[in-house]
Formats: structure tokens, C-alpha cells, sequence
């Protein structure tokens, strides 16, 4: 590609053009995952491979149903998924699978209701105003807004998990999350070989404690929580605790309820965070995308936070943030493990075999997209023309991301109130590195300008 054309394409990783041995493909998994696509997965339905297990990445629609729905059962997540998760969240919904996931689904879900994520808009508000606040103090400086919206996206999930419990650490629950994201999350040599789930994996053993005293910590307050009055809008908690299964009226324990609580306190707040600075990222990468975006906020807002009955009266504002859930999913690869042998686009899978779903090269795939490195937020103006298994930045199927409307709202009302006040713009020589340990990150930070609108 040449140098004009890689000028138009933002921040985007370099995809492998030759096979790779074992160590090889380790070094780079332990350093970003991404690097070791290979990049014919950008331009191919399925790419079927041996690095110490038989492998298939699978980037066709009807075959991501076909796994995704169809045949659930047949491909739970994979061993490596679930070794890296379960010391953090235990046998949670994220990890959990049958019928074990199913009661807690159920149970789940009536938590994530349209009526309960608007109730819960306020606090998303009052985050927006927060960081706008903080923001204005930078006008002419140049500022991390990885950091910004990770602060952000951190107090919306802690105020609407932990609402009123002021004895709550809320830093150190924090800094113990990204202690293990960056150390325990990474793939190690015994996953790459498949050895069995029961062999140790050093930097999981070394994480340990912080895992037990951020366990520890949710335990009291969710039995403190327990005690207390019902409050006139319930938070995540409330809700929780009320909760029950309708099918079996079983509810949660504590270790349920906390194991639960901490998948939606690293999901809710990284994964929104990610989006949003990636999003800010690329409206100071194109300009003409900012102002317009702009014009459609101040149109709505004029100068105050948005709110959740804004978000229908903002779609250009959610076209950019589905644009940036395309380029920088923050789940950018998910793993299945085949229980059966199979056809997936005429290969043969056998039972075993690990099924990889890599959603940076699906939505970045040529079969599918027109330009795929390029963004434009106009691919989502019309939304049912998108081939819904070709877009999965939350999965999809009956395990589809239980909290995704909740991210959504937050990540319009953030970014609509960000972009009515402010005009931002890149630094030259700190353009983000996208980075996959367990989720997509922006290594270095998104440093951008800052000026009044």
C-alpha cells in the first residue's frame, strides 16, 4: 500500500503475511494477540492452521451463526478463554456454560431491561458532566483520553454497581482489575500447546492475592447491601439481589452475585472506556467527521450533558461509535473449543479442534466491507443493510453481550456531551498502537489537544 493511501487509514496493526513456528507466535501473543492474524484473514471466509492444536479462524456470516446460534452447544469457550477468566470471575455468565449459564441468564436479564438502563442514565449524565468539567481545565494542553474515559466509564460503572456504599474502595477495586488484565491475562506457553487446564500457569498463581482481596472487598459490601433499606432507584446491586430465576425462583449466592458483579464492573467500564477513546481518536484522525458530529450535538444539547432521551435524536453520534466498534472492537478475538466433529466452509473440524472468531479480521475483511481500514461512519446510516454476522463487536446469538445497550447509551451520552463542548486534535508522533491482551487497548495512550468548540 502506498504512503498516501496508509496517510487516510488510522491507527491499525500489521497483520502476519508468512506461517509462524510456536515460540514465535507465543512472543507475539504474550506482546498482541492481534499480531499473529494472518493477514489473508482479512480476504478469506476460513483459514485453518496446526501452532501445537489443529486451529480454524472463521470469518464468513452464516458460518459465525451457524456456531454463534445454531450450534451453541457444540462450541463453548475455549479452555484458554476460561483459565485466563475464571480466577477473577469465577463460574460467572461470562464463563459459565449449559445449564448453569442458562439459570443465571435468565436471571440476568430482566437486570439489563430498556426500563432499567434508562433509570440508570442519570448517573451516566452526571459522569459526563464530570469529565467535561475536568476536560475544560485542559484546554490547550494535550491530555491521555485513554485515561480520561477510563476514569469516566469507572465512576458510571461504580456509581449505578455500588450506589450509596461510600465505604467502598473504589480505587483499589480498580487498580487491582488493571493489575490483572496486565499481568494474568496474558496466553501462555502451556495454552499454545494445549496442555491440560490443571498444569499451573505461573503469572496466574503470582496474581492470586489481589484477586482474593478484590473478592473479598465485593463480599462485604454485596452483605452490607443485604441489610439495608430498598432504595427508590435501585442500582446494579439492588437489582441483582432482588433478582431471581423465573423458571426455577433459585437466586444467587454471594460468590454468584459477586462473581457476577465483577464481570460487569471490567466489562462495563473497559469496553465502554475502549470505545470512546478510540472514538475520540478518530474524530481528531478525520475532522470533517468531528464538525459534523459537533453540529448534530450542539444541535440537541447546546451547551448542557446529554441525556439517555437524547441518544434517538443523536444518530450521527451512534454512527461513530458503531464505526468505532468495527475498527477497534474491544473484544477482538473470541475462541471456541469444537465438541463434535463439523463442516465449516467445506473444512473438516474435529472435535477438539479450537474455533477462533477473530473480529478485528471480520470486520476488517474485504468479502465484507468496501474500504475496511478506512473509517466512515456513513457504512452505519442505514443499519439494517449490514449483515448482522458480519458486525459482532458483542457477539451475538443467545450469548450475545448482555450489557450492550447499557455500553451504548453511555458511550453516546459521554461522547455527544465530549464533542458539543470541545474540538479535539492529534499530537503529532502519539498516534495509539492497538494492542489485544484481553481486550483492545490503546498502547501509549490516545493523546490528543484540546480546545473550546
Amino acid at each position: 500500500m502506498d504512503q498516501t493511501a496508509l496517510k487516510n487509514i488510522p491507527a491499525h496493526v500489521p497483520l502476519v503475511k508468512e506461517p509462524w513456528g510456536i515460540l514465535r507466535t507465543l512472543q507475539a501473543a504474550r506482546r498482541n494477540v492481534l499480531e499473529i492474524l494472518p493477514e489473508i484473514a482479512t480476504r478469506q471466509p476460513i483459514v485453518s492452521g496446526k501452532t501445537g492444536k489443529r486451529w480454524h479462524m472463521v470469518m464468513d456470516p452464516d458460518t459465525l451463526r451457524h456456531i454463534l446460534k445454531d450450534r451453541l452447544e457444540d462450541y463453548p469457550k475455549s479452555d484458554v478463554t476460561k483459565n485466563i477468566l475464571r480466577p477473577a470471575i469465577g463460574e460467572s455468565l461470562f464463563v459459565a456454560e449449559g445449564t448453569h449459564w442458562r439459570w443465571q441468564r435468565r436471571t440476568a436479564a430482566p437486570v439489563f431491561s430498556h426500563r432499567n438502563i434508562q433509570n440508570l442514565a442519570p448517573m451516566m449524565t452526571t459522569a459526563a458532566e464530570r469529565c467535561a468539567e475536568r476536560t475544560e481545565k485542559s484546554i490547550g494542553r494535550g491530555v491521555d483520553f485513554y485515561e480520561e474515559m477510563v476514569r469516566a466509564t469507572f465512576e458510571v460503572i461504580s456509581d449505578v454497581t455500588f450506589s450509596g456504599d461510600e465505604g467502598f474502595d473504589r480505587s483499589a477495586m480498580h487498580n487491582a482489575i488493571n493489575s490483572y488484565i496486565d499481568q494474568t491475562a496474558k496466553i501462555s506457553l502451556l495454552d499454545i500447546l494445549g496442555a491440560p487446564n490443571w498444569v499451573p500457569r505461573p503469572s496466574r498463581i503470582l496474581s492470586s492475592g489481589s484477586m482474593k482481596q478484590m473478592k473479598s472487598v465485593a463480599d462485604e459490601v454485596i452483605d452490607r447491601r443485604r441489610e439495608a433499606a430498598t432504595k427508590e432507584t435501585p442500582d446494579l446491586l439492588d437489582l441483582l439481589l432482588e433478582g431471581e430465576d423465573p423458571e426455577t425462583e433459585r437466586k444467587m449466592t454471594t460468590a454468584e452475585l459477586r462473581d457476577n458483579l465483577l464481570t460487569f464492573i471490567v466489562a462495563g467500564h473497559e469496553t465502554t472506556a475502549l470505545t470512546l477513546a478510540w472514538a475520540l481518536y478518530l474524530c481528531a484522525f478525520d475532522p470533517e467527521v468531528q464538525n459534523r458530529a459537533r453540529t448534530e450535538a450542539q444541535a440537541v444539547l447546546g451547551n448542557r450533558a446529554a441525556t439517555a432521551e437524547d441518544c434517538a435524536n443523536l444518530p450521527y453520534i451512534r454512527q461513530i461509535v458503531d464505526e468505532t466498534l468495527r475498527l477497534y472492537p474491544p473484544a477482538a478475538m473470541l475462541s471456541r473449543t469444537a465438541q463434535k466433529p463439523d463442516t465449516l466452509c467445506g473444512r473438516e473440524v474435529r472435535a477438539k479442534d479450537t474455533v477462533i472468531l477473530p473480529i478485528y479480521a471480520l470486520h476488517r475483511n474485504h468479502l465484507l466491507w468496501d474500504k475496511p481500514n478506512t473509517f466512515n461512519p456513513d457504512r452505519f446510516a442505514d443499519p439494517r443493510a449490514i449483515n448482522r454476522y458480519a458486525y459482532l463487536p458483542f457477539g451475538d446469538g443467545p450469548r450475545v453481550c448482555i450489557g450492550a445497550s447499557f455500553a451504548l447509551q453511555e458511550a453516546v451520552i459521554i461522547l455527544a456531551t465530549l464533542l458539543a463542548k470541545f474540538r479535539f486534535s492529534t499530537i503529532p508522533g502519539k498516534t495509539p498502537k492497538p494492542v489485544m491482551i484481553l481486550t483492545l487497548r490503546p498502547e501509549g495512550g490516545v493523546w490528543l489537544k484540546v480546545e473550546k468548540a
